[in-house]
Order: C-alpha cells, then sequence, then structure tokens
C-alpha cells in the first residue's frame, strides 16, 4: 500500500481490473486495508480516496451531493471500475456519484450497510456518537475489547481514522445533509450497474433496515446478515468477497 495526500492505493496500475472504495464518517482510506489486500490478491488495481474532512483533508461544504463531487477526479477521461465498495456515508455517496460512472464496462456496486435514511431521532444520536469518539479517541485495545470480531490492524486504523477527523466535520455532515433521506438516488441506477445492499443487523448497530431499500427497483438486492455489526469490512470479509465477481481458472 502506498498513500498520498488523497488516496490510498494496492496492487498495479496495470491491472485489468479496478475497484475504487470510499469510507464512512471517521474512516479513512487506510481503514480498507483487509479488503483491499484480498482483491489486489485477485488482480484488481484498488483506490480509496479520502472523502473531504477526512485525513486531515479540508472542507466547509459536507453535503453528499459534495462530498460525491468532490470525487470526480477519479473517472477522469473515462477511468471506469469493475467494482465499487462503499461503507456507510461512503455508500450514500456512491449513490450520488451513479449518474456519472462511465458506462464502458459492466460494475458491481456494493454498499455496506449505508446510511440511506436516518430519522431525526437516530440522526442526533449518531452525530452524538461521533462527536463523543473525537472528543475521546479511543486505543487499538479499546475498540478489541468491544469488538472482539476486529482484528488489531483494523482496530488501529479505525482509531487512526477519528484521530484524523474534528468536530467540525462530523456537524458539518449532519446539519448540512438534514433531512437525511437518500432511498430516492437508487431510481438512478444506470443499466451498467448492479447495486447489493449488505445490510447489518439492527441489534448489533446496524443502520440500513430493509424498509430504506426499495424492492421494485431493476439491478438492485439487499441482504441482511444476522450477527454482523456495522463494520462489515472488519468483521465480514467473507461476505464482500462472495458478491465480487471473481475470475477463476477453467478446469
Amino acid at each position: 500500500m502506498y498513500t498520498s495526500i488523497s488516496a490510498s492505493q494496492w496492487g498495479s496500475p496495470t491491472a485489468s481490473r479496478r475497484a475504487l472504495l470510499i469510507h464512512g464518517l471517521t474512516m479513512s482510506s487506510q481503514s480498507w486495508e483487509g479488503v483491499a489486500q484480498l482483491l489486489a490478491a485477485e488482480g484488481f488495481f484498488v483506490v480509496a480516496p479520502n472523502l473531504l474532512g477526512h485525513a486531515w483533508r479540508r472542507g466547509t461544504d459536507y453535503r453528499v451531493s459534495t462530498l460525491a463531487e468532490d470525487l470526480r477526479p477519479y473517472f477522469v477521461m473515462g477511468t471506469s471500475y469493475d467494482v465499487i465498495i462503499g461503507h456507510s456515508l461512503g455508500g450514500t455517496v456512491i449513490l450520488s456519484l451513479l449518474p456519472f460512472l462511465p458506462n464502458a464496462k459492466d460494475t458491481t456496486v456494493i454498499l455496506l450497510d449505508p446510511a440511506i435514511e436516518l430519522t431525526k431521532e437516530t440522526a442526533d444520536k449518531c452525530e452524538n456518537w461521533f462527536l463523543k469518539e473525537i472528543a475521546n479517541v479511543r486505543t487499538a485495545d479499546d475498540h478489541m475489547a468491544e469488538n472482539p470480531a476486529w482484528s488489531r490492524g483494523d482496530s488501529l486504523l479505525r482509531a487512526l481514522g477519528v484521530s484524523m477527523c474534528d468536530r467540525t466535520v462530523v456537524e458539518g455532515v449532519f446539519e448540512h445533509n438534514r433531512p437525511w433521506s437518500f432511498s430516492g438516488l437508487f431510481k438512478n441506477i444506470p443499466p451498467h450497474v448492479k447495486i447489493t445492499v449488505l445490510a447489518s443487523d439492527p441489534a448489533f448497530g446496524g443502520i440500513c433496515h430493509s424498509e430504506h431499500v426499495p424492492c421494485d427497483v431493476a439491478r438492485l438486492h439487499a441482504k441482511v446478515f444476522i450477527g454482523i455489526g456495522h463494520w462489515i469490512q472488519y468483521e465480514g470479509l467473507d461476505i464482500i468477497m462472495n458478491e465480487i465477481p471473481l475470475r477463476r481458472a477453467k478446469l
């Protein structure tokens, strides 16, 4: 992995397949290490940008549409991706990017417990939780104690992401996106894009509920995983990889 000011990359830039990974609130590009390493091993060139306000990137406008617009350079000159994965806020940003995806190839989009619809009560609760995380950055040991399924590496990267974000970003994200309602973006799925929503167990902190995902939209599927928390990329790598079309040697 090598990191620039705005993104991390894994694999060879000359690889025939490309993947784009978009992190969630108070995370960073490095948080995708586990998924990215698996994708790179499968022959993908993997790019993970840092959203505005994260990894010390400064911003003043944190509307989801603005976060998406900031990622437009990753699609310059018709750059396309075989796989695009977004977690939480990153999933919502991907939905805003759908109209801009080049149609040069079929694209598999995977949304990990995306923040699609939040009531005011839930949004306020989430904002307060993130603000507490920012005010008191927990150690890797703290995260591992609370989340036994997380590896030490993932826990370190979670702590790193929080340490590189500040309260103005959290406040801006929630203030600039009121009311928090993005399910209408599912109507913009291009014909070359297939979306799978992987929702976490509400009893384990999942924020994407089945009723948030329309059931009458073509090329859109949703699955709920009981016993899996919000951070699917830390708890269910196999769940994610099972949704990615991989090239297998012919017998």
